[in-house]
């Protein structure tokens, strides 16, 4: 069973199609891809997997711990917590507080005491806090940026800032990654970087991935398949080999008919 079906997904804003019929399969600790032109459907696609919009047709299936969980009707934060959680193209981060506040707020999301405990602090509120304080500097300290720990997180440098948020969404513990172009605005050797560490944290936190990115060579060089979209449709699925090559893919990024052999 794939980790994630998606199974003839559309999404109707008013009289445009954002998203049409669209059929999608990640298997358990897959790297995947998802490309296309701007304004083709990608992010749309990311909002309806994580409840920010919800389908106007079709089904969204989450395999984990042997359990389906339909995933089309919950809010995000029943999304979060059934193991899926994302990355945004402009970056989301609590700007005003912490570098260590904001992957301790993802942290709470697991906490084991409930009101009373908080309220009155009672042991298990103690031990509790202690041991998201660990684990959130444990985290910080694998993105390199225990040191950074105290300082706010609009003071960061951009690099940091994505690493951050990247971090932030690792602290909810998912067993789905969503990464929406996480090079956006990186330099070269920044990106070089990024591509790496992507690897890494696929292998370290045992996670299946799904990635929206415009920069190609780095989609090419990690992913291991990869979905193109176009005005909202799949028009392709295969290896890169078989993307970078296909007449379709082409002809949508050119604007050309690749048939009459001015691609």
């Amino acid at each position: 069973m794939p980790i994630l079906a998606v199974n003839r997904l559309t999404k109707y804003f008013g009289g445009l199609t954002a998203v049409y019929n669209v059929n999608m399969e990640l298997e358990e600790h897959e790297l995947v891809g998802l490309i296309g032109p701007n304004g083709a459907g990608k992010t749309t696609i990311f909002n309806l997997l994580t409840g920010i919009h919800e389908p106007s047709s079709g089904t969204i299936t989450l395999a984990r711990d042997g359990k389906s969980i339909a995933l089309q009707k919950l809010k995000p934060h029943e999304i979060c917590n059934a193991g899926v959680t994302r990355t945004f193209q402009n970056i989301r981060l609590f700007k005003d507080l912490t570098v260590l506040d904001n992957v301790r707020i993802a942290m709470h999301k697991n906490i084991g005491y409930g009101l009373v405990s908080g309220l009155f602090r009672l042991p298990l509120f103690g031990r509790e806090e202690k041991a998201i304080l660990e684990k959130s500097a444990e985290l910080l300290n694998i993105f390199n940026l225990l040191d950074k720990k105290d300082e706010l997180a609009k003071n960061l440098s951009y690099g940091d800032q994505r690493r951050l948020e990247i971090a932030r969404a690792l602290a909810t513990k998912p067993v789905l990654l969503l990464l929406d172009e996480p090079a956006a605005g990186m330099n070269p050797v920044e990106t070089t970087q990024l591509a790496e560490l992507i690897c890494w944290i696929r292998e370290y936190f045992k996670l299946t991935i799904l990635l929206i990115e415009h920069d190609m060579s780095l989609v090419m060089k990690i992913c291991e398949r990869i979905y193109v979209l176009n005005y909202g449709l799949v028009i392709a699925h295969g290896t890169p080999d078989e993307i970078r090559t296909n007449k379709q893919v082409i002809e949508a990024y050119l604007g050309e008919d690749v048939g009459n052999g001015n691609a």
